[in-house]
């Protein structure tokens, strides 16, 4: 309802109101007018009453209401028409999905709150199904999402957009730890790409979070990345989400890579205080890709001292991290496992630290087994000394399978 939106907005400011103001005197809750201002929910009759009495608007608000009705009846049409050609034309899977969001669009409802309970699912599918499953859902629902993008012009259309770019995130990853990383920047670009067309602030974070610290493991030029991640800082400047955390957690790792250790320190200290600042809600969400627990600022502050070589530091959040880790997420464990095997072979025990890495990578079954995690097998080995000769190198070497693109 944007158009409705915008004009209680409007209406509502001439009137020097605020939100809340408005809120006391309609009886409605203030943040369900925001989302109506914001043409995220629909309002009802009797809201759009209340707050036309409320700002002495004369019938001006009914009156946009009214015709803007119109216009989301007929845009709700075009949807149905465009979900019910992809239901008759695409694949059973993608058809079947197509049917039901035409159903749910034909009886009523608020099919965005749908779209963000999925958003939320794959956050916890992210980590639980294995890839190909993951891959075969996310191509049924981005290509029912399309379609609705594609057919909707009215005030959904943004949040559609950010949607889709939080499930172009999950793709991008997904690619990211099977190796092709080629196909993985052009999903990279997607998510951006959507995000900024949504208008979304957070989404426009989120993607470039995700992306950053991806990036680290994905063969990306560490300086290309922080030069990628200073517009999402001034994005979310000030603001204290899981994305942020993430971002700037990327960027640590970044400059770690670069060996611009006191940057790298800085950064570390900036998601250690994000962290702090979290809602217990964000904190306790261990399980999904969309939190931030508190084992995520342990895994960067191990990933950032090993790379430094701040062996106490390391050694203390890696500690740390494993006794936060939940057990279901065994290849993270494992990674900072890793980062243990690289401390002992800086502190010059390299049979110790090859053997260890080695048997990380022989207990962690097949299946969990992907390029991020052999990409820090890979920091481990570059960490042996130059001009060293041990077969430990040569047989850890032989369980890191080579790079796709």
């Amino acid at each position: 309802m944007k158009t409705f939106g915008t004009a209680l907005r409007h209406l509502r400011a001439k009137r020097g109101l605020s939100l809340r103001a408005l809120s006391a005197r309609v009886k409605y809750d203030f943040s369900y007018l925001s989302q109506v201002e914001r043409g995220v929910r629909q309002p009802s009759t009797d809201l759009v009453t209340a707050v036309d009495r409320a700002l002495d608007a004369g019938g001006t608000l009914v009156a946009a209401y009214e015709r803007h009705s119109g216009e989301v009846e007929m845009q709700r049409r075009t949807v149905l028409r465009a979900l019910s050609a992809l239901a008759v034309s695409a694949p059973p899977t993608v058809g079947l999905e197509a049917l039901r969001h035409g159903i749910g669009a034909a009886v009523g409802g608020n099919d965005l709150d749908e779209w963000r309970q999925i958003v939320a699912d794959y956050g916890y599918a992210y980590y639980r199904l294995p890839p190909a499953a993951l891959m075969d859902q996310l191509t049924t629902d981005l290509a029912v999402l399309q379609a609705m993008i594609d057919a909707d012009s009215g005030g959904r259309r943004s949040s559609l957009t950010g949607i889709a770019a939080q499930l172009s995130v999950i793709v991008a990853m997904t690619l990211v730890a099977g190796g092709q990383v080629f196909l993985a920047r052009r999903w990279w670009y997607t998510a951006r790409k959507a995000a900024d067309e949504s208008g979304d602030v957070e989404a426009q974070v989120l993607v470039r979070a995700w992306e950053t610290v991806n990036a680290s493991y994905g063969h990306s030029s560490p300086a290309d990345v922080l030069t990628m991640s200073d517009e999402a800082v001034h994005l979310g400047a000030g603001t204290a989400t899981a994305a942020t955390a993430g971002l700037h957690a990327g960027r640590a790792q970044a400059f770690a890579l670069l060996g611009r250790h006191a940057e790298a320190r800085i950064e570390v200290r900036r998601v250690a205080d994000i962290t702090d600042q979290l809602p217990p809600t964000v904190i306790a969400n261990a399980e999904s890709l969309w939190g931030w627990p508190v084992h995520r600022l342990r895994h960067t502050e191990s990933y950032v001292y090993t790379q430094i070589g701040d062996l106490t530091g390391a050694n203390r959040a890696q500690e740390q991290a494993l006794a936060l880790y939940p057990a279901s997420q065994a290849r993270l464990r494992t990674q900072v496992q890793l980062h243990h095997a690289s401390c002992l072979i800086q502190s010059g025990h390299v049979s110790d630290g090859l053997r260890h890495a080695a048997d990380l990578l022989d207990a962690l079954p097949a299946d969990q087994h992907n390029e991020l995690l052999h990409e820090v097998a890979r920091q481990v080995v570059a960490v042996v000394p130059p001009g060293t000769a041990h077969s430990g190198v040569a047989e850890l070497e032989a369980r890191i399978p080579t790079v796709r693109t």
